[in-house]
């Protein structure tokens, strides 16, 4: 069924609705050697709301703060109308220790930054951007509850942590009356898939909306790559500071991944859309998933990734899609899985759980 940018979906065990397709600010600004500049970003951003789009993600270091500071103009006439989420715990000042981590002093004080680059009293969402491994869960919880108390966050979601943690976190929350996460935003799509053996079961047990990011693969499955990037090269690319050189350092592209997105592209042309569109579309409509964010340099680019809302998969085609990226989910989720563990714990009936 086709969707478009202003078919709301809930957010988590919230009551906040957002667009089914976020859009992603990374891309705003060219201080990471790639992106978009001002004029080209407010064109992004124009494209996005008018087709009724609502939700924003950005994070407190994007472009070295170029994100939020462009964000901050380009919302200041219709801001109430707009889902603003942004992050905070990667390091704002090389060499002080303190303005970087998930600690209660680099919660507060990179959230008053975000509101003053922003130009906004509050945020609609923030996200724990990257888990430290030392800071005290209650800590975390108790810093984001005293700032949705204060107003100045509506929302607190989390990011690239460990399922247990985060499983443990929500009870915390739910125990002590804090403010719970209500959004856990992952890298997920068809070459991406290790979220589905813990995170994202997770997250449908423990209310939290998956927002994923890189739902494009870092562009493998936009069909970009080829065979011919598998070969290694010296460094000496005038791609040095691409976003293509990022994913190739990032070893992004493999075989197996260009053999998922042989099928993306086979899937794409018997129906007529862009290889890009059906990973999108794939990622989209998984049980779980409630807005994946998508980034463009070029407002052609945005409107091609805006296509994905209207692609509708046949079960064979998901099928297809599904084995392509199939991953082993280990130990215990395929011995629970099998037929034998089925038949000693029910015996042969067939039970609905709804999940």
């Amino acid at each position: 069924m086709s969707l478009t940018l202003d078919t709301y979906r809930l957010l988590g065990r919230s009551g906040l609705r957002v667009s089914p397709l976020a859009l992603g600010a990374a891309t705003f600004g060219t201080e990471w050697g790639w992106g978009a500049g001002p004029d080209e970003s407010r064109k992004l951003f124009d494209l996005y709301v008018e087709r009724g789009g609502n939700f924003i993600d950005t994070a407190n270091t994007y472009t070295n703060g170029s994100s939020e500071r462009l964000l901050g103009e380009f919302t200041r006439d219709i801001r109430e109308s707009l889902v603003l989420a942004t992050k905070y715990t990667t390091l704002r000042r090389p060499g002080d220790p303190n303005s970087g981590g998930s600690h209660r002093k680099s919660l507060f004080a990179s959230v008053e930054s975000s509101l003053r680059r922003l130009g906004t009293d509050y945020v609609d969402l923030l996200y724990l951007h990257v888990w430290d491994f030392t800071t005290p869960v209650e800590e975390i919880l108790r810093g984001m509850d005293d700032l949705v108390r204060q107003g100045k966050v509506l929302h607190v979601a989390i990011s690239n942590a460990p399922a247990w943690q985060v499983s443990r976190m929500q009870a915390i929350a739910d125990l002590r009356g804090w403010a719970p996460l209500v959004a856990l935003e992952i890298e997920y799509s068809l070459i991406e898939r290790a979220g589905e053996r813990d995170l994202i079961p997770m997250a449908r047990e423990m209310g939290l909306g998956v927002v994923p990011y890189s739902p494009l693969g870092g562009g493998v499955l936009t069909g970009k790559y080829t065979r011919d990037d598998l070969a290694p090269t010296d460094g000496a690319s005038d791609e040095g500071s691409s976003r293509k050189s990022f994913n190739l350092a990032l070893g992004t592209v493999t075989e197996r991944n260009l053999a998922i997105a042989d099928v993306v592209k086979e899937v794409a042309a018997e129906l007529g859309r862009t290889p890009a569109q059906v990973g999108l579309a794939w990622t989209l409509r998984k049980p779980g998933v409630t807005a994946p964010i998508i980034g463009a340099r070029t407002p052609e680019q945005l409107e091609g990734n805006l296509g994905a809302l209207e692609v509708d998969l046949t079960a064979s085609q998901l099928a297809r899609l599904d084995e392509a990226g199939r991953i082993e989910l280990g130990f215990p989720h395929d011995m629970l899985a099998s037929d034998h563990i089925r038949r000693a714990t029910t015996g042969d009936l067939r039970i609905e759980t709804g999940r």
